[in-house]
Order: C-alpha cells, then sequence, then structure tokens
C-alpha cells in the first residue's frame, strides 16, 4: 500500500506479509525484506529519493524493520537506507525475566506471558515449552554467557530499576526444550543478537520505548548495542515527548489504559469492548509517575484478567 503525506511530502509504503501461526518464522522476515527489495529496486517508479529511504516498524514490526535493515546494511548493489524507526520493538527472545519483563509483567496490553507465547508462535506455530522460555530453561550455559554481554540486566541504566526488580535464580537448562527453538539464536528472528560487525554498519536510529511495557528493555539493550558500535542513536521515551510535544498530544502518548477484569467481556479479544468502557487515564504533563495512575494491573490482576479471557 502506498500512501502520499504532501504535508512533509513522505511517501509511505506499507507491506503486508504472511502472519504466524499459520505462516511460521522466517515467512513475515522473508516477506518485508522481499518487499523492501523490490521498492528499492523501483525507486523511480515510487518516485522516492533512493539516498532517503527510512524502515519504520512498531512492536512485532519494530523486530521485522531491525531485521531488515541488519541485512540490507552490507549489501552494496542497493541504495544505503538512510535511517531505521523502531518504535517500542521486540527484539530478543533468550530473557523474559529483565527488568521491564519483571516490572510489567501485569501491565495491559501486552503480559509477560503473552510475549513468550507470541514468540512461540511466530517460531514454531505452538506455544509448546512456553513455561520452559519464561523461565531460561531453553538457552544453553554457554551460549546464555556469550550473549550476555549484550542481553543482561547489567546494560540497563539504573534509574530503571528501582521499581520492582529481583535477582532471580538461574535455571536448570533443558536440551530437548532448546532443540525446539534453538533459531531464537538468529539475528533474524532476534536482532539484538546481531554480530558487532553488522550493527556497526546500521544507519542513523530512532528508537521509542514505553516506561510501563514489558518490550522497554529490548530497546535499551539495542540503543547501547548501537552506541557502542557508533551509528548515530536517538532513544525517547515519552517523557522526552511530554516535554517537547503539545500538551494536549502529550497526555495521548503518555497515557495508561487500564482494564476493569471482573467486568464480563463482550468479546474475548479487545479490552475495549466491555460492557463498561475501560477508563483511560492521562499523565498530567507536569508529572511521570507511576502514582498519578488512579489503578493500574498488578501481577494478580493481569492474571485475572488473562483467565477472564480464556489466555491461561
Amino acid at each position: 500500500m502506498v500512501r502520499q503525506n504532501f504535508k512533509v511530502k513522505v511517501r509511505r509504503i506499507k507491506f503486508r506479509y504472511r502472519l504466524a501461526p499459520e505462516h511460521k518464522y522466517p515467512a513475515a522476515y522473508e516477506d518485508c525484506l522481499n518487499a523492501t527489495i523490490h521498492f528499492m529496486n523501483n525507486v523511480e517508479y515510487y518516485g522516492v529519493d533512493p539516498a532517503r529511504i527510512i524502515t519504520c516498524g512498531d512492536s512485532a514490526g519494530g523486530n521485522l524493520a531491525a531485521a531488515v535493515s541488519q541485512t540490507l546494511a552490507g549489501r552494496s548493489d542497493l541504495p544505503k537506507l538512510r535511517a531505521q524507526i523502531l518504535i517500542y520493538p521486540g527484539l530478543q527472545a533468550l530473557d523474559f525475566n529483565l527488568p521491564s519483563y519483571q516490572q510489567n509483567r501485569g501491565v495491559p496490553l501486552l503480559f509477560r506471558e503473552r510475549a513468550a507465547f507470541f514468540a512461540l508462535q511466530y517460531l514454531n506455530g505452538d506455544a509448546l515449552h512456553m513455561q520452559e522460555v519464561l523461565e531460561g530453561s531453553h538457552i544453553p550455559p554457554d551460549m546464555r554467557l556469550k550473549y550476555r554481554k549484550w542481553v543482561s540486566p547489567d546494560n540497563i541504566p539504573e534509574k530503571f530499576k528501582v521499581r520492582g526488580v529481583k535477582p532471580l535464580r538461574p535455571t536448570d537448562f533443558i536440551a530437548e526444550v532448546y532443540e525446539t527453538v534453538k533459531r531464537f539464536c538468529e539475528p533474524n528472528l532476534c536482532p539484538l543478537l546481531a554480530e558487532d560487525a553488522v550493527v556497526h554498519q546500521l544507519p542513523e536510529s530512532f528508537i521509542l520505548t514505553c516506561e510501563y511495557d514489558v518490550l522497554r528493555d529490548d530497546g535499551l539493550l539495542y540503543k547501547k548495542r548501537l552506541e557502542d558500535n557508533e551509528p548515530p542513536t536517538n532513544y525517547g521515551l515519552f517523557e522526552y515527548l511530554r516535554k517537547n510535544w503539545h500538551e494536549e498530544e502529550a497526555g495521548v502518548m503518555n497515557s495508561v489504559y487500564t482494564v476493569s477484569y471482573e467486568l464480563p467481556l463482550i468479546s474475548s479479544w479487545a479490552t475495549c469492548q466491555l460492557r463498561e468502557p475501560a477508563k483511560i487515564h492521562y499523565l498530567p504533563p507536569s508529572q511521570g509517575h507511576l502514582q498519578t495512575v488512579h489503578r493500574i494491573l498488578g501481577y494478580e490482576g493481569g492474571q485475572k484478567y488473562l483467565q477472564a479471557i480464556g489466555y491461561c
């Protein structure tokens, strides 16, 4: 799909790719890569400056945008990307116990368990061994040690670890589980694990994460990798946006959605379709602390919500 934004003279190309679980990895990645290459080979047809091509995606789309950017980084036969924009991207599946996963495990809309569930659905088309993956039993000790320089709470700034984080005891490695999920270690699936030689070639990057989101630390860790390998990186939390956007817009961007799980659901899928609309609480632009939110689901509340909609 091609759309033209005449105000800023931007042409947006939206790709439709095959979805899991019907189409497992690497289907989505390959679709996005092939579509991007086709576009880059036909920039004149689309009326685009080949020196100003940017990849962009949010959540799972952020994962795909990052993977495509890495694959194209070393291609001399194609135009070089101008930048990549990653909006709360999911970038790894090695550690579901990073600080943001602990802090926000019961925060709607993406619960910790659901993050692992979706990763497994994308990889294998099912959610077998989800508990072992959550506990970290799916990664061999030597491989965990290898990637610890990139995937570790030690690389998360201290200011993000003051809320609800505790050291977790190591879990026993289960080789049978690893055999079913070992492709989690492929950078095309988990871009955070790309080698330094690849990361060094990446274009200028903008990464946006959310404070109360399990995926926050994936973005923080990738930010550090980019900075360590010199590509310019602009990292923005909603705190930054609140200071630079119009007050009304900032309130929307810095909002926290809460769900009353006690109410019967009309739809088991859409949290907005409750018998009584879910309340939206905005953090005042002058503040930015969790205490200003009227109520947000804790872990137990999140579990009850998952049970109410049949997820666990």
